[in-house]
């Protein structure tokens, strides 16, 4: 069979001789199309050109449709007609043609313009609906990242969250003045951010350094939770605002003695513990008790300069002071802050920015408040015990079971976290070990009591032997050892010429816990020392003398009765032995440059 107009190559297409093959003869008159009526001489009449050339683009779409099996499940049912366009009625069946009413010229021209052009164009606004099924497939090769019936591409929430989380710059600043930039990510805590600024200090990392939100205009600073996010506390600073870097050894001291904390004449509860002291923080802890802390307090009125001293109680519920005398009654308690949306902070200059009674002063600051003064809920304890029963206990209130978690938890988060890690001791140390050659030939020292024994001896021989070579080296052995009295100042715990109140500063800052200790010049003799030390939230000093003995310049704290030849080898005892002391050197103080 042959096609009026058609090339014949497209005679030889596998597609149309199997056509051609099941087909029966048709002759030209059933090939004309609707309208166009059959001459026996095709070149001269154009009519039968249009005829040819419909069914010319007739077989193309079927042949098309041949070779995408999907869209011809859609093109079976809707055929195209008259210049591309759908049939609204039903399809005729298959085999037959139907014929249509004459057409008018301008559908004639219509017609005779390339209709497999508007035919590819069909085929493009389908293409969206079906998959070419028939191409091979191509190898996936990150299948690891595709679910299983999900394209091979990364979409928005197919990467890890770890990977996904915004980054941040933070700046952090140190108690010396200095400063850091760090690159944290939107969801880490302020425990994993000091675990990062210790790592890159090279300090030692015993989970008691701490982030500090520090507002000077307010005159406020506070502790941030090992939990929060610094991201978000941030967020709530302003301008001048900013966090420091800083011990705080009285963080979770209150876990380890409670009854320092809160004293018995402050705490009631609504049903007597059986376990007495033994269960006051499990009570604090359990939300179905009902633990107050109850006493006077000076509180200052919002939006006035005045102070009044009230009788205060603190609930689960907030902060209610009582409008008559020491009454609990519902009626005459009135709400003074809440806890919920409030954070707790200590005053650092009350007496002169507030006019406060005392120097134990703490806030309850509302998170939605930046740098008004207005709505501070400003009060001031007798004491510093006081103050830190208060402090202490709108915290247990406030996060509860978060704070007994933060406090176990970090030594149970150390193998989670390598790359914050930093080891006790430092790298060169850990890969040594004791030696003995006291014999003819070395010996490693195995047990680690005797260890600690030859090391002590080696550095008390090690003093010896360069105090007899200083004085060798001086012109008068009167002259004291240069390195016995300078040799303390490389040391983290001397804090040098700094004042009584500085010291008593610092202490504070960094916790009021037994042991807290830190060495200073004295200012009242040029050639002393002083210890200042905490115990029982109360700061002491110490002077540390020095005396002469055999020509030798010693260090004593008990009027020469235990001598030291230099100020390490006294803290070196006094960590070991109370002597004079009301407790052990337990903690020292520390600045850290960032």
């Amino acid at each position: 069979m042959a096609l009026a107009g058609c090339p014949d190559s497209f005679l030889h297409h596998p597609y149309h001789q199997d056509q051609v093959e099941q087909t029966p003869p048709v002759s030209p008159r059933d090939l004309a199309g609707p309208g166009f009526p059959a001459q026996p001489d095709r070149l001269t009449n154009h009519q039968e050109d249009d005829v040819d050339l419909e069914a010319l683009v007739n077989d193309v779409s079927a042949s098309l449709e041949s070779l995408y099996p999907a869209c011809s499940m859609q093109s079976e049912t809707v055929p195209l007609l008259q210049n591309g366009q759908h049939a609204r009625s039903q399809p005729p069946p298959s085999g037959t043609r139907s014929l249509q009413p004459q057409a008018s010229p301008r559908l004639q021209v219509q017609r005779s313009q390339p209709v497999h052009i508007l035919a590819v164009r069909r085929l493009q606004e389908e293409g969206e609906q079906f998959r070419t099924s028939s191409l091979p497939a191509i190898p996936n090769p990150f299948p690891e990242l595709c679910g299983p019936g999900s394209p091979p591409l990364l979409t928005r929430g197919s990467l890890p969250p770890s990977q996904a989380a915004a980054k941040q710059d933070v700046k952090i600043f140190s108690e010396d003045g200095t400063s850091k930039v760090v690159e944290i990510l939107a969801d880490m805590t302020a425990r994993d951010l000091c675990q990062l600024l210790v790592y890159r200090s090279h300090c030692v990392d015993d989970n008691s350094w701490t982030l500090v939100e520090h507002h000077p205009h307010l005159g406020l600073e506070r502790y941030l939770e090992d939990h929060e996010l610094v991201v978000q506390v941030e967020s709530t600073l302003a301008s001048d605002s900013k966090f420091l870097f800083r011990k705080n050894y009285a963080k979770y001291e209150f876990f380890k003695n409670p009854t320092n904390f809160f004293p018995e004449q402050m705490v009631t509860w609504c049903q007597q513990p059986n376990g007495g002291h033994n269960q006051l923080l499990q009570n604090f802890l359990n939300c179905s008790s009902c633990p107050e802390i109850q006493g006077f307090l000076h509180v200052k009125d919002l939006g006035k300069k005045s102070w009044r001293k009230l009788y205060v109680c603190l609930r689960r519920s907030g902060l209610y002071c009582s409008t008559k005398g020491v009454s609990k009654e519902p009626r005459h308690l009135q709400l003074l802050a809440g806890l919920e949306d409030s954070s707790i902070f200590s005053l650092i200059a009350g007496r002169k920015q507030y006019c406060a009674p005392t120097d134990y002063g703490f806030c309850i600051k509302p998170n939605k408040v930046r740098s008004e003064t207005k709505e501070l809920r400003l009060l001031c304890a007798e004491d510093e015990q006081g103050r830190t029963c208060w402090m202490t206990a709108c915290r247990l209130l406030k996060y509860g079971m978060l704070l007994y978690q933060n406090y176990r938890i970090p030594p149970q988060r150390k193998p989670l976290l390598p790359s914050f890690q930093t080891p006790v001791r430092s790298v060169s140390e850990n890969s040594l070990v004791a030696m003995d050659f006291s014999g003819q030939t070395g010996r490693v020292i195995e047990n680690p009591a005797e260890a600690q024994s030859a090391a002590l001896e080696e550095g008390h021989a090690w003093r010896k032997r360069s105090t007899r070579m200083n004085i060798l080296s001086s012109q008068s052995p009167l002259q004291p050892s240069t390195l016995s009295t300078v040799i303390h100042r490389t040391q983290h715990w001397f804090h040098g010429h700094i004042s009584r109140e500085e010291s008593h500063r610092i202490i504070k800052q960094q916790g009021l816990v037994d042991g807290l200790f830190l060495l200073r010049d004295s200012q009242s003799n040029p050639k002393a020392f002083v210890l200042t030390l905490c115990h029982h939230q109360k700061i002491k000093n110490f002077q540390i003398l020095p005396c002469e003995d055999d020509g030798q310049i010693y260090f004593s704290l008990d009027d020469g009765n235990t001598k030291f030849s230099d100020l390490i080898q006294l803290v070196d005892f006094y960590q070991l032995n109370k002597g004079v002391l009301p407790c052990k050197l337990r903690h020292h103080c520390i600045r850290v440059a960032l």
